[in-house]
């Protein structure tokens, strides 16, 4: 079989047991901070597990998309991976051990045809219940076998959560792959019992301290590894042999000209390329960018480390992005995100591999450095801060301090590697989110939202709550939260703000200044008691701002808008990352590599009015979640949806579909008019749009222009000549710049002249030591240049003050290079002594310090350095 029709397969047989087919979650988690990135297949199923949200299906079923940091350094070998689809079936409160054991049972033996007598199960030691339906399916005692908590308990994915016990099903391979010991069994570690799928019951939920209570109902979390599946089903060693390993594998030994099988060597470097290739791929699908912490660090290790294995290989360029396009081709009919993002995927692995060898060219740079100031080692803490920071490999910091002479202390490196596991695994998480502590003080039914047709409402109170507290009535003057039955109140959402207005009853007012959601369906109407007072099942009737709801509206429909230009101009790469969307602005988060050139923003700006004077309809329609997805909408990439969600579209046929709970104008004539303010950059592969509409764009443009106005009065000109004067301007500032430099330049020299004179023998060594002025470093460093010129041997620094702090510059000749004079070493002692640093190249070198005052001091130290060099030479 191959690994698409065992995953078929799978799904399938599940569905045919009343599962519903869930699709794979993102591998960035959603609404679970403490996860780094999705780890298992019952990540996306916690919510149902914990009673937090309840399934559209207590039975569900999936292929899950799953990453785990802890195997990154092991991966090369014929097992570990990164990267893997979990093949799972849960039960939400809904069957339990009898069922599982007898439907895995059947799928592995009838679906899949493994032969009955190849299968063994571990289950938890006094787990009688699941030791027994093993033997009713068949079993023979001696095929199955009890284990403690390490082996057959699962814990919590995170640092709480659910858990349970667990059974493990097990593949026999053969005798002939065993150790050999009369006791060998599954969990051995000897290659003959292979792990293919894990049991999970989950009955408690585990808090951070460790502590276990019972869940509100038992529940089933299953996982079959797809890749070890495969290698049994298509009768091979190895998952690298398997169909979803082969082409990868061929495309690197094609691209390397290196058989796969040739030797162990070229093997682990070949596996370690091809299983990082798909990795880097799904990742950077999924939203994770290259950067140097959280997610975006493990992906540029990963890029890192397979370029690396890459060289090894002999590949001398970019590789990467043609491995890339073998993984979306080969998986991108499974998920689609491969193929709709294909584009963005390989220019970030273009750049990042470019970034690599850059990085690797600092490294040798710094190593240099390091070596200068070291006599015959380099510290466990230069080579890792070498590798951490720099990217530069430890292999590569060995061979060019093995050039030198020197050894490198691996021993300290990997205390300083263990510390950053430790920090790892204190986490495969970010800092803990708390749940609103109102959530548990609310036993009331979810708010009916009635925003999208009507602004006022007629309610009933449900709850109010002054603080975190619920209360039964609030007096005039309280700050307090009302909730109601219904409302055309919108809760602050997706970045949109929530509502502001009144709530009115026959016995008082309340001014509301913010709208919240809790647990998604609870509305909180936080505000103010102006007059009388407000209790528990009062009537009321509810209105909002409409004017500030409709600056909102005309907001919020232009990020659509917006959107669906950039994907135009920029391409279907262009994933919303974040916004704000606020009455007067909007910003708009949204990944992308390099900044927007001009034109491309002119031309959008351009697409998204053209857009508001066609004057299209907009209007929502709540679909299936797979029908939207089929039609093609666009969802926010870490966002989770229900079985059912709304449709924003704009226009028949419609130029932009979004998935959108939010509210909008009724057709895009109201939004008047859309102006972007700026384009900018929020991190690596982000950047940010901020814009307005409406009023606002007209309130900026009113701005922007008696900003000119204001620029032609500072230029005696009118607004309309106001671009060829201030170019009129610039150009003869340029030239007077040049020209004041020429004179500069022109009394540097003189200055040097006079300083030959000044030389003195330090140990038989040329020193030149002086105070100048000057405005430029360029001009300390030609000023050098002519001392070198004119001495042939002489040891040069010079000292000046920029901008109120003192900075220097040391010139060596290349005879005194020779004869270990360091230009790097003698600048970093001196700026040292006010209070900085520096360094450079051993024949010319810059430095720069904190106290001005003391700069005069620093240079008499120079003679003493020299001094120094001298005796140690000696």
């Amino acid at each position: 079989m191959t690994s698409d029709e065992i995953r078929e397969a799978f799904l399938k047989f599940y569905k045919n047991k009343n599962h519903s087919r869930v699709p794979s979650s993102s591998l960035i988690p959603h609404g679970d901070p403490t996860l780094l990135l999705t780890s298992a297949g019952m990540v996306q199923m916690r919510p149902y597990f914990l009673g937090d949200e309840i399934p559209s299906n207590k039975r569900l079923t999936s292929c899950q998309k799953c990453f785990r940091t802890t195997d990154i350094d092991e991966v090369g070998d014929t097992s570990h991976l990164t990267f893997f689809e979990m093949l799972g079936n849960f039960s939400v409160g809904d069957y339990f051990k009898k069922e599982t054991i007898e439907w895995t049972y059947e799928f592995i033996t009838g679906i899949l045809k493994i032969p009955h007598d190849r299968i063994w199960a571990t289950v938890y030691l006094d787990d009688d219940e699941s030791y027994d339906y093993w033997r009713r399916v068949g079993l023979s005692e001696t095929k199955i076998h009890r284990f403690d908590e390490e082996e057959n308990f699962w814990g919590p994915v995170g640092d709480s959560g659910p858990c349970g016990p667990d059974n493990e099903v097990f593949f026999d391979r053969g005798e002939e792959y065993s150790c050999g010991k009369p006791d060998c069994k599954p969990n051995c570690e000897c290659d003959r019992f292979l792990e293919i799928c894990t049991l999970v019951f989950m009955q408690y939920n585990q808090a951070p301290d460790g502590s276990r209570t019972l869940l509100h109902a038992p529940s089933v979390d299953t996982g079959m590894g797809l890749e070890r599946v495969a290698s049994i089903m298509q009768g091979v060693d190895s998952i690298y042999e398997t169909d979803l390993y082969s082409p990868i594998v061929e495309k690197v030994s094609e691209l390397t000209d290196k058989r796969y099988g040739s030797n162990e060597e070229t093997d682990n470097a070949i596996r370690i390329v091809a299983e990082h290739s798909r990795g880097i791929t799904f990742l950077i699908a999924d939203g994770v960018m290259p950067s140097n912490e959280g997610r975006g660090y493990v992906l540029r290790r990963l890029l890192r480390r397979a370029a690396l294995y890459g060289l090894r290989l002999g590949m001398d360029k970019p590789f990467l992005c043609e491995t890339a396009k073998v993984i979306i081709e080969r998986m991108g009919h499974v998920y689609s995100e491969l193929q709709q993002r294909q584009d963005f995927i390989t220019k970030v692995i273009r750049l990042e591999e470019k970034k690599f060898d850059e990085t690797l060219n600092t490294g040798l740079g710094l190593i240099e450095s390091i070596i200068s100031d070291r006599t015959n080692e380099i510290s466990g803490k230069d080579v890792f801060r070498l590798y951490d920071t720099y990217g530069f490999p430890v292999e590569l910091t060995k061979e060019v301090a093995a050039g030198k002479g020197m050894s490198v202390d691996i021993e300290g490196f990997e205390r300083e590697m263990e510390k950053q596991r430790e920090k790892g695994r204190a986490a495969q998480k970010f800092d803990i989110s708390k749940k609103d502590v109102m959530d548990d003080k609310l036993d009331i039914n979810d708010t009916i939202f009635t925003g999208y047709t009507t602004l006022i409402q007629k309610s009933t109170v449900l709850a109010v709550l002054v603080g975190n507290d619920s209360t039964d009535t609030i007096q005039e003057g309280q700050e307090a939260g009302i909730v109601l039955a219904d409302t055309p109140f919108y809760g602050e959402m997706g970045g949109q703000l929530g509502d502001t207005g009144e709530i009115r009853s026959r016995t008082g007012t309340f001014i509301v200044s913010d709208t919240v959601r809790i647990s998604q369906g609870i509305i909180i109407h936080r505000g103010k008691v102006i007059e009388g007072s407000f209790a528990i099942n009062d009537e009321v009737e509810a209105e909002v701002d409409t004017k500030r709801r409709l600056d909102i509206a005309r907001n919020h429909t232009a990020t659509h808008l917006l959107q669906a230009a950039l994907r135009s101009i920029l391409g279907d790469h262009i994933q919303q990352r974040g916004s704000l969307v606020a009455p007067d602005h909007f910003r708009f988060d949204f990944s992308h590599l390099t900044a927007m050139l001009p034109e491309e923003i002119a031309e959008v700006q351009r697409i998204v009015n053209e857009g508001i004077r066609a004057n299209l309809p907009v209007y929502g329609e709540e679909i299936p979640y797979t029908q939207a997805v089929a039609e093609g909408a666009i969802a926010i990439f870490d966002e989770k949806y229900g079985d059912v969600v709304r449709v924003l579209k704009v226009g028949k046929p419609p130029i932009s579909m979004e998935l959108c709970g939010g509210t909008h104008v009724t057709s895009t004539g109201e939004i008047g008019f859309f102006q972007i303010a700026g384009e900018s950059s929020i991190g690596s592969g982000l950047r940010r749009i901020e814009a307005v509409t409406g009023k606002g764009a007209e309130e900026y443009i009113n701005r922007r222009i008696q900003d000119l106005k204001k620029i032609a009065g500072y230029l005696e000109a009118e607004t309309d000549e106001v671009v060829e004067k201030t170019r009129n301007l610039l150009d003869d500032l340029k030239h007077e710049t040049r020209r004041a430099n020429a004179l500069e330049s022109e009394l540097a020299a003189r200055t040097a002249e006079s300083l030959v004179e000044s030389v003195q023998s330090v140990n038989g060594v040329n020193v030149i030591v002086a105070r100048v002025k000057s405005s430029r470093i360029e001009v300390l460093r030609e000023m050098s240049d002519i001392l070198r010129e004119k001495l042939k041997s002489v040891v040069v620094v010079l000292g000046s003050v920029f901008d109120d702090k003192p900075v220097f510059v040391a010139a060596v000749t290349p005879d005194l290079v020779a004869q270990d004079y360091n230009a790097g070493s003698i600048v970093k002692q001196v700026a040292q002594a006010t209070g900085g640093g520096g360094g450079g190249k051993p024949d010319l070198a810059q430095a720069g310090g904190r106290h001005k005052e003391k700069l005069d001091d620093a240079l008499k130290l120079v003679t003493e350095i020299i001094k120094n060099t001298g005796s140690s030479k000696g």
